[in-house]
């Protein structure tokens, strides 16, 4: 079995075909996607439909979080909290209600799927570090699990001490626990402008991190089309 694992599509529709294509082209069997399918670039209810009508394993991030409800966006960065306001107004009731059913946490296969935390997966929080890796660790209860929110790939692995770094493929080795990071489809910060996603290799053993080249330009000229902030087209470009 294959699992092709995303995250953080981010209604970033260039670099979603992109990822989609490759996921053909790697002969994966299955997908699963780790949320915040919409929220910042400007197609959402086009990937959101898509991701729907794939019927594939999907777990709840932040933006489909505030983006399906009508909560008021106080602290939020305004970039962001512009973004979210424009998307739920892209997003009809149906939408709404199918991101706000989805779970925080969930198995598919022998591995777990969360968007942020297995400590607190509704709080949201980041995890850049082998501390906060740590505390997912002790609610983790399958060797591997895949994780996003941070948009910057990484591996943790616990063993006798809790370990962390980048990553291009890897084993998962016996008697370990592996919380990973996948990077993001539709948004990287890791100063890799390229999308990324990974492949699970259940029957190799292997966790491989994939970067793929996209028509940023295209995403760009939509977001500023639509009113969105500047600022989220000028990012993708470095990716940052």
């Amino acid at each position: 079995m294959k699992y092709a694992i995303i995250a953080d599509i981010h209604a970033n529709w260039e670099a979603f075909q992109v990822v989609l294509d490759d996921i053909q082209k790697q002969k994966c069997t299955n997908i699963a996607c780790l949320g915040d399918v919409v929220g910042y670039n400007a197609n959402p209810k086009e990937c959101l439909d898509l991701v729907r009508s794939m019927n594939i394993p999907c777990v709840k991030g932040n933006h489909d979080e505030y983006c399906s409800s009508e909560e008021e966006l106080e602290g939020f960065n305004p970039h962001a909290a512009e973004a979210v306001n424009w998307t739920r107004k892209q997003l009809t009731e149906d939408d709404r209600k199918w991101l706000r059913d989805l779970k925080y946490v969930r198995l598919a296969s022998s591995f777990t799927m969360v968007h942020a935390t297995l400590d607190g997966p509704q709080r949201w929080g980041y995890v850049f570090d082998k501390l906060a890796a740590a505390a997912s660790f002790t609610y983790q209860n399958t060797p591997v699990c895949f994780f996003g929110h941070t948009h910057v790939p990484v591996a943790f692995i616990r063993d006798s001490v809790v370990r962390g770094g980048t990553y291009s493929k890897f084993k998962v080795e016996p008697g370990r626990k592996y919380f990973v990071n996948v990077g993001a489809v539709g948004q990287p910060r890791d100063g890799n402008p390229k999308c990324g996603y990974v492949v699970y290799d259940m029957d190799e053993g292997s966790i491989e991190l994939r970067r793929l080249d996209y028509d940023i330009a295209t995403t760009q000229k939509k977001i500023l089309e639509a009113g969105l902030p500047p600022r989220l087209a000028e990012r993708l470009s470095v990716g940052k």
